[in-house]
């Protein structure tokens, strides 16, 4: 069967297929949807009517999926509808124009475009007038909607309706927006022309008039009497004129009043439009401050609209999804329009991976009734991420509320029984149903049980042995049963303490918990047992029994003494020397049973810091070298571990390695990629000025003082290499080196890496010069 074809040439249908293979691959990509969209334009030199048929339904269909995906892109609307019309004229056109519009109400550019296309393809003036209404009703209200109005005053300018033209200026002089000021100027001249009726509604104009005939008529002065002059209907209509004009100037202060007021936050709204880049705080902070001025104006039509401008630009941002049906859900009579928000930020614009939209949404449909639908959400939630413990737990909640505690219970039992759940999530449900059991049922023993049958199973799960000692902690005791209390509270520490495998800082945490338990409600002896207990929990690690217990692989405690005594101090954690030939940290495992992540090399203290000059301060501002990683990699290839940690004995011979030379050389990489690599190399070739005449007995030098203070990426260097791996480079045969070529080609290989090709160089001429060797170092 042969393979399907995109349409156009055949390197045209392999790059769709190529492009089409990234977007199935990461949907999420705009950078590939657009290649993709651009590269379906382009097919056979530009779609237009004598287009292949496959070509034309090709572009299609990526158009469709792309605006699917990504439906507030005005601009791609346009496009899409232009090139509806030069393939199948004017109504496919205009279908395309009614789907942007439905999917993007409020754009002012998709509604002026629409519009303007209206103008020009159709004839009939009330089809394209109902649509200018359309549109005035969705954008009308935009502080930037000068366009759209001035393309409506246009058409009806074409059609000479200077009525039309006149009710369009009367509704837009009141729109605090960008451009006032100009409608206000054709306004007040195009009213001195125009009927009094049409100037203000006819109430107004009534009590107007009524105000000029209750003043009466002027008095004229004639010599030495006074003559009382009737108003004339022209007299009438002139004052009328002269108030409906002040009247008029009033409403431009409010409108300009009210724009001002607004400017404050439109001047800050740096992108109004709709794009897949985040954006910064600073633009959140003024969309939340803009909507909290429109509500405390209280105009509904105005804060909602303000509410979906903000919408199309924070469209991935959950917090105003939910702030808008929070808010939408306080207006009276709201609730269809409430259920819309959550509609489509639930289909459309929150991930799957922030469910809380979804959940809330639930929670709505629960209020309003609709329990199957609420039950639904959880459903479809979990269909995507199971496991989810939020989710799990709602939806336990929520077949409780309706369906009774065994509704409850069963949810956690599916999810427990469940393949597609994680341990960790599993230990939290277990948790949770416990704790079902003895909030709403009131039955402790029963919780107890579940806590004791699951135990063994969730040994390293915090939440479970958190809420199984809180448990214990809550329960109500009076004087007669408290030691028996005591007991279980003691038991689930000790189970904490001996039997699991959390790590040390969170075991640490919860016994703490039960050393307040035994000064507040302890016994007479509680003070020894408090004490006992803080020696091991706070103490140094060298009185943590329980602890070095743990540690040791018989669980001896004088099996870990014995490590401490020949590795002289903190044991950590075993180092395996697979993991080192694999490139790995052997003090990962040691950091996350401490129950925290290295310190990267350039997160030390300042006061370490402070003692390295850095490479900047160095060589000068201009000579400074690149940027290097901040935490170094594996500091010596596998191949040249190979070389250097033999197990075969060597016979000693003179010119012996000193073990600081190797450590020296080791911790020049990590100098290198804290941009110190200028102090390092200082620091080697005080090494081997020293190692030439350094007898053979290992003793100390200046440079064993001066690594003791370098920084603690450094310092763990030093700890590995010199206990785990150059201890064999002391036995080093005179004239080949081998131990010492291997780890210099090594430290050649990963400075390379790094690209600190100077420091690569200097490296190479000084090991070169103390071996006496010309040629190039090579393993």
């Amino acid at each position: 069967m042969a393979d399907f074809s995109f349409g156009g040439t055949d390197e045209e249908n392999a790059e769709l297929k190529k492009l089409n293979a990234e977007v199935l691959e990461d949907p999420d990509s705009f950078e590939s949807w657009e290649k993709l969209v651009r590269a379906a334009e382009s097919l056979e030199g530009g779609l237009n009517r004598n287009s292949s048929p496959q070509s034309i339904a090709t572009t299609r269909e990526f158009y469709d999926r792309f605006l699917a995906k990504f439906p507030l892109l005005f601009g791609y609307w346009k496009k899409y509808a232009d090139l509806e019309f030069s393939i199948a004229g004017t109504e496919a056109a205009e279908m395309v124009y009614e789907r942007g519009v439905a999917s993007i109400t409020n754009s002012v550019d998709l509604w002026t475009n629409y519009c303007a296309f209206k103008v020009e393809t159709s004839h009939d003036s009330d089809v394209i007038r109902e649509l200018f209404e359309r549109g005035a009703s969705c954008v009308g209200l935009d502080f930037l909607a000068h366009p759209f109005w001035d393309k409506y005053l246009e058409f009806e300018e074409r059609l000479e309706a200077y009525d039309k033209i006149f009710a369009i200026l009367d509704r837009v002089v009141h729109i605090p927006m960008h451009q006032y000021a100009r409608y206000f100027e054709r306004y007040r001249q195009l009213a001195q022309s125009r009927p009094l009726a049409e100037l203000l509604p006819p109430d107004t104009l009534a009590q107007f008039r009524s105000e000029i005939e209750t003043e009466g008529p002027a008095t004229v002065q004639t010599g030495s009497q006074q003559l009382k002059a009737e108003r004339g209907e022209l007299e009438i209509e002139r004052e009328m004129r002269t108030r409906i004009d002040n009247f008029h100037l009033e409403i431009f202060s409010r409108t300009q009043t009210e724009t001002t007021k607004r400017w404050t936050y439109e001047s800050e709204v740096k992108r109004p439009y709709f794009h897949v880049t985040e954006l910064d705080e600073g633009q959140l902070v003024n969309w939340r401050k803009y909507l909290d001025f429109e509500e405390v104006e209280g105009d509904y039509s105005r804060t909602q609209f303000l509410y979906e401008r903000c919408l199309v630009t924070c469209a991935y941002y959950d917090e105003f999804w939910l702030r808008y049906a929070r808010w939408m859900l306080a207006q009276q009579g709201k609730e269809e329009e409430v259920r819309n928000v959550y509609q489509r930020a639930s289909m459309l614009y929150a991930p799957i991976s922030r469910p809380a939209v979804r959940l809330q949404y639930a929670y709505f449909e629960e209020m309003s009734g609709r329990v199957e639908v609420a039950k639904d959400i959880h459903q479809a939630i979990l269909l995507n991420l199971p496991g989810h413990i939020e989710t799990i737990i709602s939806l336990a909640s929520l077949s409780r509320r309706h369906g009774g505690l065994e509704a409850a219970i069963e949810v956690y039992k599916a999810q427990i029984d469940s393949s597609q759940c994680d341990i960790y999530a599993k230990a939290t449900l277990v948790a949770e149903w416990a704790r079902l059991l003895w909030k709403i049922k009131g039955s402790v023993e029963e919780a107890r049980q579940v806590f004791q049958k699951n135990q063994h199973w969730y040994l390293d799960s915090r939440p479970f042995w958190i809420n199984y000692l809180m448990f214990e902690l809550e329960q109500p005791t009076s004087a007669e049963t408290e030691h028996i209390q005591y007991q279980r509270i003691k038991q689930v520490h000790e189970d904490i303490r001996r039997k699991s495998h959390l790590p040390p800082l969170t075991i640490k945490d919860l016994s703490h918990y039960y050393m307040v338990y035994l000064l507040e409600r302890g016994t007479k002896d509680a003070a020894k047992e408090y004490l006992l207990l803080d020696r091991e929990v706070n103490g140094p690690f060298s009185v943590q029994t329980v602890m070095k217990a743990k540690l040791a692989e018989d669980g001896n405690e004088a099996s870990t003494n014995r490590r401490m005594m020949m590795e002289n101090g903190h044991p950590g954690v075993e180092v395996d020397e697979a993991a080192i030939r694999r490139g790995e940290n052997p003090y990962t495992k040691y950091y996350q049973q401490q129950g925290e992540a290295p310190v990267p090399a350039n997160e030390q203290d300042d006061d370490e810091i402070d003692e390295v000059p850095s490479q900047a301060e160095e060589l000068g501002e201009d000579e400074a070298a690149p940027d290097m990683p901040s935490s170094p990699p594996a500091l010596i290839p596998a191949a040249a571990f190979d070389r250097i940690a033999s197990p075969e004995p060597v016979p000693e011979k003179k010119n012996v390695l000193h073990p600081f030379t190797v450590m020296s050389i080791a911790s020049l990489v990590i100098i290198a990629s804290k941009d110190h690599a200028e102090k390092g190399l200082e620091e080697m070739e005080m090494v081997l000025a020293l190692w030439r005449e350094m007898p053979e007995e290992a003793g100390t030098s200046p440079v064993s003082d001066n690594l003791a203070r370098d920084p603690g990426a450094r310092r763990i260097a030093v700890g590995v290499f010199a206990n785990r791996v150059f201890a064999s480079c002391m036995r080093d045969v005179d004239g080949e080196h081998d131990g010492l070529l291997a780890l210099a080609s090594g430290i050649r290989d990963l400075a390379a890496t790094l690209g600190a090709a100077d420091a690569v160089a200097r490296i190479h001429d000084l090991v070169s010069e103390a071996l006496g060797n010309d040629g190039p170092l090579l393993l």
